[in-house]
C-alpha cells in the first residue's frame, strides 16, 4: 500500500542515511544519533509510502553470527526524489552524511 507522506528533517536524516550505505536500523540509529523511536517508524512509513523497499538477510548467516536477522533497506526510485526534496529544503542536511570525497 502506497501513501503520501510529509518529509521532515529527520525522515530526510534516514533517506540520507540508507543513501550513504547504512542499510539497517541499528546501524541508521548509530550513524544519525536518532533514537530508535524515530528511526524505527520513519523506516515504516517511508516503506509503506514507496520510498523504500525492504528484504531480510537470510537468517542463517545472522544466526552464524550470533545475532537476529536484520531487515536492510534501500531507497526506490521515488525515495531518490524524496531525497532530493529533501536536500533542497532543509539545506544543512547533506552535512549530516558527506558524500565520500566531500569533508
Amino acid at each position: 500500500m502506497t501513501r503520501r507522506i510529509h518529509l521532515t528533517y529527520s525522515t530526510g536524516v534516514v533517506l540520507l542515511a540508507i543513501a550513504r550505505g547504512h542499510r539497517y536500523g541499528f546501524e541508521i540509529m548509530d550513524a544519525s544519533g536518532l533514537p530508535d523511536g524515530t528511526v524505527y517508524p520513519a523506516l515504516r512509513r517511508l516503506e509503506e509510502a514507496g520510498l523504500l523497499e525492504s528484504s531480510w538477510e537470510d537468517e542463517a548467516e545472522a544466526i552464524a553470527q550470533g545475532r537476529p536477522p536484520r531487515r536492510y533497506y534501500r531507497l526506490t526510485a521515488a525515495g531518490d526524489a524524496a531525497l532530493s526534496s529533501a536536500l533542497e529544503r532543509y539545506h544543512g542536511l547533506a552535512r549530516v552524511f558527506p558524500a565520500e570525497g566531500e569533508a
